[in-house]
């Protein structure tokens, strides 16, 4: 079994977009659901960054939480229900009543769509507590099967180490990024160990100084979740690499 893309990808053959959509629309429409990912691309977005985690069966959906009580008309954990309970599910009347009956998507599903319509995917793996290294194995071998053939393969990360550990022992080739709220002291030596080609930090503890570092040891940084535009155009202007936003309405995509 081979990789999904022809070359792996690096810091030198980088290529994702700069502008990158948070759970498909940021807070305009439902969260990472297949109407986010459509409106986000309505404003020109074509990388677009989710949640997954897994269902009772091991199959791969679209979630943020851990619990489906904020969400979704379920509750209690996410892996209590197998995949045909969740679908189910209404994934949308929570935010407002015109996306009342969107479902829960499955990770199949964002894949065929993001290809069919040339658009690039930054997997955040956030397992349930407990289950990181089998989110983090098994989200790597779905994504390698669902994107064969791809000309640019999805982007892998995680704030778990234990779960991107995983991903990367079950599929080497998929291209981590390191997701850090607090940018620890050793940042670089453990997104290093991690095999990862990218640091994705949250965008209060980057400065010109950190993302100089990073590249200069090979890695790219991205940076969550920008949604004022002055801070959005300091950050690129200090070489940030991808920049995740729910302001899809008020920053506009380039690159």
């Amino acid at each position: 079994m081979g990789a999904p893309n022809s070359a792996a990808v690096t810091a030198a053959n980088w290529p994702y977009p700069r502008h990158i959509a948070h759970r498909g629309a940021g807070k305009l429409a439902p969260e990472n659901t297949l109407a986010a990912f459509r409106l986000g691309a309505s404003f020109g977005y074509r990388m677009f960054e989710f949640d997954v985690k897994l269902s009772a069966d091991g199959k791969p959906v679209l979630m943020h939480d851990a619990t489906l009580d904020r969400t979704t008309s379920g509750a209690g954990r996410v892996d209590a229900l197998n995949l045909c309970e969740l679908a189910q599910l209404d994934a949308g009347a929570w935010h407002s009543p015109g996306y009342a009956g969107e479902p829960v998507p499955t990770l199949a599903a964002i894949a065929r769509y993001t290809q069919a319509n040339g658009l690039y995917s930054n997997i955040e793996i956030k397992p349930v507590p407990g289950r990181e290294t089998q989110t983090g194995a098994a989200v790597a071998l779905d994504a390698q099967s669902l994107w064969r053939g791809a000309a640019v393969p999805p982007l892998l990360s995680s704030f778990s180490e234990e779960a991107l550990a995983a991903a990367r022992d079950a599929v080497p080739e998929l291209p981590r990024a390191l997701l850090v709220d607090v940018l620890p002291p050793d940042w670089l030596a453990r997104a290093q160990a991690l095999g990862c080609v990218a640091l994705d930090a949250n965008y209060r503890v980057l400065d010109a100084q950190v993302i100089a570092a990073a590249h200069a040891a090979g890695l790219k940084v991205l940076s969550y979740t920008v949604n004022e535009p002055e801070r959005a155009a300091q950050l690129l202007g200090w070489g940030l690499d991808g920049l995740i936003t729910d302001a899809v309405d008020a920053i506009a995509p380039a690159g």
